[in-house]
């Protein structure tokens, strides 16, 4: 696709030529998922996972600062990452809690839970 894209030519302010900068300009992010067999074709998991946040978001109306919508879009992300991981988000929440003040933020992801 990329050797075709070379190969042709379009008005830089065009669709087509706007679709072929961004291909050229994007082809190694758009071809990552070939170098490593762990990385999915597609990010729809990531979409279903940040859907129900999307839904919900009236539900955070709370958060009135930028600091709490922060707070809980952190807290929201740990939920869902937890559950990717086939995790009990309570428990895991309430280990990482427990054991915040003893370790360091990178040993509680999620995926290093024990």
């Amino acid at each position: 696709m990329l050797a075709w894209a070379n190969t042709r030519t379009a008005a830089p302010k065009s669709e087509l030529g706007k679709a072929l900068t961004y291909l050229k300009n994007q082809w190694q992010t758009l071809t990552v998922f070939l170098e490593d067999g762990r990385i999915e074709l597609s990010n729809n998991r990531a979409e279903r996972s940040i859907k129900p946040f999307v839904i919900s978001r009236k539900n955070f109306l709370f958060a009135n600062t930028p600091g709490g919508a922060q707070t809980s879009a952190v807290l929201f992300s740990l939920i869902e990452t937890a559950k990717e991981n086939g995790l009990d988000p309570y428990r895991y929440l309430t280990w990482a809690l427990t054991e915040a003040s003893r370790r360091p933020a990178v040993e509680l992801v999620p995926w290093k839970f024990i």
